[in-house]
């Protein structure tokens, strides 16, 4: 196998890029809805909403797993719901790995589209509503595409940190071989087994090359986005 990687550790990989997938899939509608509300929203309780949205950012991620664990576990009140009426198992699955990134990622997307919705000129949506277009007319022609930018940097940007979750995924979907080792729990594997800090480096090294072009690749498209709305 190329990069001295075995069949498990590309396993790995796939699994890695599969969850973060997963994981921005779930949580990108969920999120620009989270930030549209902190952004434009005046209502009771705002800041304490703000503060648990931003909460997975602040706790231990093995925190995070932990209350995953206890309201979707087999035995927890929605994972038992799950379980014994849709027949739906989360825990120590890829599907909970990739809630449990989910979570983690979360507040990164809600930061950025709120950023970018904060960056959109009232005046535009004022002029468009002068003009007669309706609330849902006016977020779908003005207010969605110059916000773009920040919903296509968070999602690459939670993509990124997704690939690197460990805490969270470990504690609420275990370590699992082909169903929840993604490459952070791989290189955690490797590290404790004698000889295995070469393919630890190896491992680390895919993972380095994989969040650094995540990072990029969601600085471009910030950009290329900035570019194609006319901005500087």
């Amino acid at each position: 196998m190329g990069l001295g990687l075995g069949p498990e550790e590309w396993q790995a990989v796939r699994l890695s890029l599969l969850v973060a997938t997963r994981s921005v899939l779930v949580s990108l509608l969920p999120a620009v809805g989270i930030a549209l509300l902190l952004a434009r929203g005046r209502f009771p309780g705002r800041a304490l909403l703000d503060a648990l949205v931003h909460l997975p950012l602040v706790v231990p991620p093995v925190v995070v797993g932990w209350g995953l664990l206890m309201l979707f576990g087999v035995r927890g009140p929605v994972g038992a719901l799950l379980n014994d009426w849709f027949g739906i198992r989360l825990v120590f699955t890829t599907s909970g790995a990739a809630l449990a990134t989910a979570v983690m990622s979360f507040p990164l997307i809600v930061r950025s589209v709120r950023l970018g919705l904060e960056g959109v000129d009232p005046g535009l949506e004022a002029a468009a509503r002068s003009l007669g277009a309706g609330p849902l007319d006016r977020f779908v022609t003005v207010t969605l595409p110059l916000m773009s930018p920040g919903i296509l940097a968070g999602a690459v940007t939670a993509f990124a940190a997704g690939l690197g979750e460990f805490g969270a995924v470990i504690t609420f979907a275990s370590n699992i071989p082909g169903e929840t080792q993604t490459l952070p729990l791989a290189i955690y594997a490797a590290t404790q087994v004698p000889g295995g800090e070469g393919l630890a480096a190896r491992l680390a090294g895919i993972s380095f090359v994989l969040a650094v072009a995540g990072l990029l690749l969601a600085e471009l498209a910030a950009r290329r986005m900035g570019r194609l709305l006319g901005r500087a």
